[in-house]
């Protein structure tokens, strides 16, 4: 993918960034969240195999013994089951995942494009050319990045979070 800044905009890829709206460039470790996923995954399972007994007590009460229940218990272990396979294929996807060097360009706006590469000195250099082209709209450049394709954001720590309380003098970072 190339990232470029011709004309007082920046491209990435396809989608292009006016220069003047870009309000912060800076790179990052972006994480998975492993620790929140083995969580989910614990929540899950223990939810999951609470609802299953209930849902076993239930059939044989209603059903008195008779018999009766045992479609219906083996129907609800079943689809217990394929919840287990989903819940271990969204744990196993989150615990494999790598961590990867990026450069997050903000805008004044909502957006925000990632571009990542496997040196991150040499993502560092890149801020400092988009601020460099920041400062100098005439400047033009071209160089290629990698594309970076995440398929669950909410899997993936994005930098710090700031927190800010009250009117002033207030200033605190929460590394994620």
């Amino acid at each position: 993918m190339e990232l470029r800044i011709s004309k007082r905009l920046l491209w990435v890829g396809g989608a292009a960034y006016p220069l003047h709206n870009i309000a912060r460039v800076y790179t990052f470790i972006l994480t998975p969240k492993r620790q929140e996923a083995t969580m989910r995954f614990l929540k899950r399972v223990g939810i999951t195999l609470a609802v299953l007994l209930i849902l076993t007590m239930i059939g044989q009460i209603a059903f008195l013994g008779r018999g009766e229940s045992d479609g219906f218990v083996k129907f609800a272990w079943f689809v217990g089951l394929v919840a287990f396979v989903v819940y271990v294929t969204d744990l196993l996807t989150v615990l494999t995942a790598a961590s990867h060097h990026v450069v997050a360009i903000e805008t004044a706006g909502p957006s925000t494009a990632m571009v990542t590469g496997r040196n991150a000195e040499h993502l560092r250099q890149l801020v400092g050319y988009i601020a460099n082209a920041i400062e100098n709209p005439e400047t033009e450049f071209h160089v290629r990045v990698e594309r970076l394709m995440i398929s669950s954001p909410q899997n993936y720590h994005f930098g710090d979070n700031v927190n800010m309380y009250g009117g002033s003098g207030n200033v605190g970072i929460t590394n994620a």
